[in-house]
């Protein structure tokens, strides 16, 4: 580094994203927790591995080739037809030794890494106690390092084609990761199938008890810790935003090269966050599992544009998206027999759609691109298809916003999901055996991690066991 002032930048963003995958580390924490305490006793040592697993996995497919695919692919097909291979993300690049080049890569490809495993952790809660470790591994490799790496290039960057041609916005990847993962969990079920004895005969779904409400509580505790790590690590921690020959200001910026300010995004955040608990807990009669899951609900539905929201608007959107994927949870699950194990598929899938959506009609007319955003100097010929601003700039509209969350919901979301589950089951990989099931996923172990099962839990698996006869 050549001077003190330069040193001293990189060294606080090296160390800002640092401290972003520390926090960041307690989503899975959460996760862990959260899923174990869902899951019955017979269960717990088999879904808790699980999930731990993912970490590993996505983490070595983000390195091998998921970070390649963000840099690679920002304008590819739509502003460029040209693909590089030398991005500085390559498993061999020198940017990624130590004490080497920028300094910086390494924290921020880690930041990305955590991405993508909670991404795969979003799968991985809806389909516990029957799925396959092997199959779900598989699936975490295309949910954490495929699925949403194609709309973050995408939309989730100054340099993106769909921010510059379609004016897109989702600073806090409402749509760009939540909505695909619930939607890739939503294809997973509807392959995978209800676990053993969660519909009754006429149709009507049962609660199947979590055996350790403590747990679940503290694991969604644990997420909201995470999730202000993520939200931190969406941010540049500091950059200068003045036009070419303008005195310099320095800022912190969303990834599209807007002025925030922590500040304003902690407002935002905490507001969402309450809003989809209160929400939560008057529509579900104080469920306990729902009220805490509304504080992921809120904050999912209005992370899409919490950067730029006034606080009324994070805490209205946040509502509107609680009561929406509380009631859609309920009705989906009634007409199409969907067991999603922990509601991912409502936290995320549909909450994720509705804040993308929202965002486009909350932010109309807000430029996509601030003007010194990262490398862009300008718009290719033709960006700005939904419209642009006096600068050029393109605009956020809700027709860009709808077209990209579908397309992400849908397109690497649903749709591969279901295709790749259909696989693994016609394999035999996606699904454990009904014996299994019955007896539980653990096999040997089972009995060692708890003494005993809960009333509740063992008139469950009394009635589980009569009617799993049938399937054997």
């Amino acid at each position: 580094m050549t001077d003190q002032a330069t040193g001293m930048l990189t060294v606080f963003t090296e160390f800002y994203f640092f401290l972003c995958i520390v926090l960041m580390f307690f989503i899975h924490i959460g996760f862990c927790m959260y899923e174990v305490g869902v899951a019955r006793t017979k269960n717990v040592q088999h879904t808790l591995l699980k999930n731990a697993m993912a970490i590993p996995v996505v983490g070595i497919a983000f390195f091998l080739f998921g970070m390649w695919i963000y840099i690679a692919l920002q304008g590819w097909p739509v502003a460029t037809t040209e693909v590089s291979f030398a991005t500085g993300f390559e498993p061999w690049s020198e940017k990624l030794a130590p004490n080497l080049s920028d300094r910086i890569s390494g924290v921020f490809w880690g930041a990305f890494a955590l991405f993508g495993m909670t991404a795969a952790s979003i799968v991985s809660g809806s389909i516990i106690e029957r799925s396959k470790t092997i199959g779900f591994l598989i699936i975490a490799i295309y949910a954490g390092a495929i699925a949403w790496v194609f709309p973050a290039a995408w939309g989730w960057a100054g340099n993106g084609w769909m921010t510059q041609y379609l004016g897109f916005h989702d600073q806090y990847c409402s749509a760009v990761l939540h909505s695909v993962s619930g939607f890739v969990a939503l294809g997973v079920l509807l392959n995978l199938g209800p676990r053993i004895g969660k519909f009754g005969p006429d149709g009507a779904p049962r609660e199947i008890p979590a055996h350790n409400p403590w747990m679940v509580t503290i694991g969604l505790f644990m997420i909201y810790v995470g999730f202000f790590g993520f939200y931190a690590a969406c941010h540049i921690p500091l950059a200068n935003i003045a036009a070419e020959g303008q005195p310099e200001y320095w800022t912190a910026t969303n990834i599209y090269g807007f002025p925030i300010t922590l500040s304003g995004v902690c407002l935002n955040f905490l507001l969402a966050l309450f809003g989809g608990m209160m929400t939560a807990y008057l529509i579900s009669g104080g469920n306990a599992f729902w009220t805490f899951s509304g504080g992921l609900t809120g904050l999912i539905s209005a992370s899409a544009g919490n950067d730029l929201y006034h606080p009324f608007v994070a805490l209205a959107l946040a509502v509107i998206g609680t009561v929406i994927g509380y009631y859609l949870h309920n009705w989906v699950e009634k007409k199409f027999k969907l067991d999603d194990a922990v509601g991912a598929v409502a936290v995320h899938g549909y909450c994720g759609v509705f804040g993308g959506i929202a965002a486009g009609f909350a932010l109309w007319g807000y430029p996509a691109i601030y003007p010194s955003a990262g490398t862009l100097v300008a718009l290719s010929e033709g960006a700005g298809w939904f419209g642009v601003n006096a600068e050029g700039l393109p605009i956020v509209t809700p027709m860009g916003n709808t077209i990209c969350t579908l397309i992400f919901a849908i397109g690497f979301g649903l749709i591969p999901g279901y295709i790749l589950s259909g696989l693994l089951k016609a394999f035999g990989l996606l699904r454990v055996d009904p014996k299994v099931e019955l007896t539980g996923l653990d096999g040997e172990t089972q009995g060692s991690t708890y003494p005993g099962l809960s009333g509740a839990e063992a008139a469950f698996e009394k009635l589980q066991l009569k009617e799993g006869r049938s399937k054997i």
